[in-house]
């Protein structure tokens, strides 16, 4: 079993309260491409133990399960387990905190563990390098969403 975990941040010229929203499986439907999940719930509404399905995305090789770990919305927190079954498991962590009115510093930290020598050899690629590229992707999303919103 190996694991690794990265941590990353960046600035958004957006208010907290709207940003931390889109840190949900359906608000990732507006600024993710190819970003769609199954509700397992029967509501948006997010909260801790709420559980959803992804098919292939964010890392996965496979269908991954996902469950809401820890969800604070006073402090712009939200935490999930995502499991893929006999490959690995992630714990994936989302801070939002409000630097001005109007910009907000996103904290992300994502941390693999390992199932099976499929998921070792995902660990082993999940480089530094590769992670700040995915979070810089995130960031680039953002900014694009919110330019095309107004």
């Amino acid at each position: 079993m190996r694991t690794v975990k990265h941590t990353a941040s960046f600035d958004i010229r957006q208010p907290a309260k709207e940003l931390f929203p889109l840190f949900s499986a359906e608000g990732e439907t507006l600024w993710v491409p190819g970003w769609d999940y199954e509700n397992i719930m029967g509501s948006t509404d997010l909260h801790e133990d709420y559980v959803f399905v992804t098919k292939s995305h964010d890392h996965a090789s496979s269908e991954a399960i996902w469950i809401v770990k820890k969800y604070d919305p006073k402090e712009y927190l939200v935490e999930f387990y995502k499991v893929e079954p006999n490959e690995k498991i992630g714990i994936i962590r989302v801070q939002c905190t409000p630097l001005e009115a109007s910009k907000t510093k996103v904290h992300v930290t994502y941390q693999y563990i390992s199932l099976s020598a499929s998921g070792e050899q995902f660990v082993s690629s999940f480089t530094p390098l590769a992670y700040n590229a995915f979070i810089a992707e995130w960031e680039a999303l953002l900014v694009k969403y919110f330019e095309t919103k107004y």
